[in-house]
This record gives C-alpha cells, sequence and structure tokens, in this order.
C-alpha cells in the first residue's frame, strides 16, 4: 500500500504552492479517485471520463454510489 501512495506524496510536495486551498483540496479528491481506480484495476482516464459524463447528464444524486471505483463497470 505504501508504494500505491508514495507518488501521490511526491506529487503534493511539489504541488503545495501551486494555487489556492481549494485547488488543493480538488486535487486530493481527484488523485484519491485515481488511486482508487488503480487499486480496483481500472483505467484512471475511462474511469473519470465515464463518471463526469454520467454526473453531467444529470445521474441522481441519491444513486452517487454507483459512481464509486468498485462499484463501476466499464462499456465494452
Amino acid at each position: 500500500m505504501e508504494n500505491l501512495i508514495r507518488p501521490i506524496a511526491l506529487t503534493r510536495k511539489n504541488a503545495l504552492f501551486a494555487g489556492h486551498d481549494e485547488g488543493g483540496r480538488t486535487w486530493g479528491r481527484i488523485a484519491s479517485l485515481i488511486a482508487t481506480a488503480k487499486i480496483n484495476e481500472i483505467e484512471p482516464f475511462v474511469y473519470l471520463k465515464a463518471t463526469l459524463e454520467a454526473i453531467a447528464a444529470g445521474h441522481p444524486a441519491n444513486r452517487i454510489d454507483e459512481l464509486l471505483p468498485w462499484n463501476f463497470k466499464p462499456s465494452s
């Protein structure tokens, strides 16, 4: 597990003064989703693209659990 988060810790140091505090929190959320997708053996770009498209298309907020990486079912 330590090896999986090491790149995130290194990038975090490099991005420390890159912008606003909210930008740092947003980066943390995205980095967490990418790492979780990798752990679940999902291509992060495919996962993020499909998830953001579902949200933009009006995916109901009460069914947000369907969009989590471990519930993701890539389309063929």
